[in-house]
């Protein structure tokens, strides 16, 4: 009997008393801190928005389910094993050379990376995902690479950042609570110049800043290192950046129609409220009826000109104007 797959979709953002600190989860799962990172980032471990301002939080039925599990704990240890280059070439048992040339054709990409002491990033693989696709793409781990693949990396391509900044995006596109929040992370792989080209508004790139996510956390490292960890989470290429700032249009489309929507029901309440100056009387009408709404036949109503003043509706009898009688035929 298969398992019922698991749901893992962004939840409402709703905090349940019972959900506990991410530190917490972690210790009860037994995982280190960058394991339970992986697990969030991997969605192997749900999480929920906590407390405004605050960081996420995880739902104890979550927990239930991941200890609940029958190969608890060594299986989601074992989703959650990560390796390098070099053992990853031993493992789908081909060479370095042509483990680092699938790598950068973009046949797997790298879910985490550290640099080493040559300021040299270092990317990690998930062996799950190193054993899916040697099972599904024998033809690739012998014999020549396709000529589309070769042409491409013999032109220099490289899609180990390009696969990471994605995997990162689509996770806190995930965890983003609202359409504005899910724009600012488009946002947050352009730099300056083109974030200012494909948004104009000042207002909108300055609420754009301020909800924008911490797209990876830096520890205490020396600033050559925090130099190169910030171009890798840039854009960079023509065609990623183009890709970006489409996926950055459509969002503000949603965000600013999702806005304008939620502004409908209080401009159409301002608009009722109105009431019309009686500049005859000195004193105020009924309320300005809405638009397309039929007036009730008995309301004054205001005549058009500069000496603009309210007329009494008058009486059908005064304005039906009488039929002169025929006149008499003559007898024949």
């Amino acid at each position: 009997m298969r398992a019922k797959p698991v749901d893992r979709r962004a939840p409402a953002p709703f905090r349940h008393p019972a959900d506990v600190a991410l530190r917490t989860a972690a210790k009860e799962l037994g995982l280190r801190p960058r394991e339970f990172e992986l697990a969030v980032q991997t969605d192997h471990v749900r999480t929920v928005p906590g407390p405004p301002g605050g960081a996420r939080r995880v739902p104890r039925q979550e927990l239930e389910r991941i200890k609940g599990a029958p190969d608890f704990p060594g299986g989601l240890r074992e989703r959650l094993r990560v390796m390098g280059a070099s053992e990853a070439s031993e493992l789908l048992d081909i060479s370095p050379a042509r483990f680092a040339r699938l790598a950068r054709a973009g046949c797997f990409g790298p879910v985490s990376f550290y640099v080493n002491r040559y300021r040299t990033v270092v990317w990690l693989y998930l062996v799950e995902e190193l054993r899916d696709f040697a099972e599904n793409n024998p033809m690739l781990l012998t014999g020549r690479l396709p000529a589309g693949m070769r042409a491409k990396l013999q032109a220099g391509t490289d899609h180990r950042a390009r696969c990471w900044r994605q995997r990162r995006l689509n996770q806190l596109v995930r965890h983003a609570v609202g359409p504005w929040e899910q724009a600012a992370v488009r946002a947050s792989v352009l730099d300056d110049a083109t974030l200012a080209e494909a948004v104009p508004d000042p207002g909108e790139r300055a609420r754009l800043e301020r909800l924008r996510p911490c797209f990876l956390e830096v520890r205490s490292v020396s600033k050559a290192t925090r130099d190169t960890l910030a171009e890798l989470c840039l854009a960079e290429g023509e065609e990623e950046v183009r890709w970006h700032r489409f996926l950055l249009d459509a969002e503000l489309e949603t965000a600013r129609a999702a806005e304008a929507v939620a502004a409908g029901p209080a401009l159409r309440r301002r608009a009722t409220s109105r009431l019309v100056p009686d500049l005859e009387e000195g004193h105020l009408l009924q309320p300005v009826p809405e638009v397309g709404a039929r007036p009730d036949p008995g309301t004054a109503r205001p005549v058009a000109g500069p000496s603009s003043v309210a007329v009494p509706r008058r009486r059908w009898s005064l304005l039906r104007r009488r039929r002169p009688k025929p006149a008499a035929r003559p007898a024949r």
